[in-house]
């Protein structure tokens, strides 16, 4: 006999079973709605990219955490893919006849080599919508609208969304004189603000052999409050870059004052950083503020990725969505409606023994063509077994059909939170169940 095999899965991949897929259904189903509702429509792309596709996007450190994946005997060099933003880029350099501007979403696993711990899993899903074709900051301000309503749809109430510009830290970086081969260092050590402090960034600086009047100078800049675009205007007038950035700010700021997005919601924040190399305009990154749990969303604007794959480059913007911290976060707080449960089912049809099967099988069905989720019993067990194995499910109705019942064409309805039974005539079961399900 051959030895058996335990049952197991990589590290860092994981199962989700069928209550977890519930809620994941549920918040997925939620945050798509919306998108369509702002006119983004869904992409598919492979799990396999071509590994040059995918290679000199994301920087030195990000491509370190790709999964290479080859088949035997294969003469393409592919990898898993990383991120959904790199295979849109390719999309829309293969089909140039695209309309534009072309609104996409997309959500979808993606692999990173990471290390394995509490949260942080290998293959994971993204969550991701952009707009291909348009340069208006009006394009910025619907992601930024966006993300609003996707989070107000799924019950987040304090949140902000803070907005920057990489134009502006380029600017910054050139008005304290740091050398350019530096400036990756200066904006990872600017992205710790808030976890570190001024003082803390300070030190960090100085750590990487900075000059002390260029710290003096970041540290000045850094101490400017949120939404202060004067007092930075003054400081960077002089260097274009920055009034760019500035003005596609100020630009943003006037067409998200028309929006529906609550003042509270959005920030102006000149000291937050997004990691990611490609970005070249406005970018944004969304914190839950009560509770403090961090980020939900990130993203921005990456005018020129496009034109690694194609003669002509197009504007894009977008955002990402942390799906998979969005479930855990709404999980842990208890913020999913009390009817997404444990069961997609909504009601449980028993079989009351073999000379009633076709009965059962029968109101089943009409329920089922009544737009019920129903299940039906498959064994004649025994009722109390059936009515366990419902509850164990967390099934809310049993459907009861015993011979009394079916000589007079009724069923019994036994509520499986309260014990509470109610006979029905079996053409009026459906719109019974219904009513209950609803709250009535």
């Amino acid at each position: 006999m051959a030895p058996k095999i335990q049952p197991r899965v990589p590290r860092g991949m994981r199962d989700i079973l069928p209550q977890k897929m519930i809620l994941r259904q549920y918040v997925i189903g939620r945050v798509e709605s919306v998108f369509q509702r702002f006119g983004f429509e869904p992409l598919q792309t492979p799990a396999l990219e071509l590994r040059e596709t995918l290679m000199g996007k994301y920087g030195p450190d990000a491509e370190k955490l790709i999964y290479d994946a080859q088949h035997r005997e294969g003469k393409e060099e592919l990898s898993l893919r990383y991120d959904l933003t790199v295979p849109l880029t390719r999309i829309v350099a293969m089909y140039p006849d695209l309309v534009k501007p072309f609104k996409r979403y997309q959500i979808a696993p993606v692999w990173r080599a990471e290390r394995p711990q509490k949260g942080r899993y290998r293959e994971f899903y993204q969550c991701d919508a952009d707009i291909v074709g348009s340069k208006s900051m009006l394009a910025d301000a619907e992601i930024v609208t966006m993300i609003y309503a996707v989070l107000s749809q799924l019950g987040f109430q304090a949140f902000v969304t803070k907005i920057n510009n990489r134009k502006i830290l380029t600017g910054i970086g050139q008005y304290a004189g740091v050398p350019a081969e530096m400036l990756g260092g200066l904006y990872r050590s600017i992205d710790k603000l808030d976890k570190i402090g001024r003082e803390g960034v300070r030190a960090e600086m100085v750590q990487n052999q900075i000059p002390t009047d260029v710290v003096d100078k970041i540290i000045g800049l850094l101490a400017i409050a949120p939404n202060d675009f004067g007092k930075l205007r003054a400081l960077l007038g002089g260097i274009p870059i920055a009034v760019e950035g500035l003005n596609e700010l100020e630009e943003l700021a006037k067409y998200l004052g028309d929006s529906s997005v609550p003042r509270a919601n959005y920030e102006f924040d000149f000291s937050m950083v997004r990691g990611l190399a490609y970005y070249t305009g406005p970018i944004y990154e969304t914190m839950v503020t009560e509770p403090k749990i961090g980020s939900l969303t990130g993203g921005g604007r990456y005018d020129e990725l496009i034109g690694l794959f194609s003669n002509q480059s197009l504007p894009v913007t977008g955002t990402s969505f942390g799906i998979e911290r969005i479930i855990d976060v709404m999980e842990e707080l208890g913020m999913f409606p009390k009817n997404v449960g444990r069961t997609v089912t909504q009601a449980f049809v028993t079989i009351f023994g073999k000379e009633l099967v076709g009965t059962s099988v029968r109101v089943a069905n009409a329920l089922r063509a009544a737009d019920i989720n129903t299940e039906l019993a498959l064994e004649a067990d025994g009722l109390g077994k059936q009515l366990k194995y419902a509850a164990a499910k967390a099934i809310p109705f049993a459907v009861i059909i015993g011979p009394d019942e079916a000589s007079e064409q009724q069923a019994t309805v036994r509520d499986l939170g309260s014990g509470e039974q109610t006979v029905v005539p079996q053409t009026k079961l459906a719109v019974f169940l219904a009513g209950k399900l609803q709250g009535g």
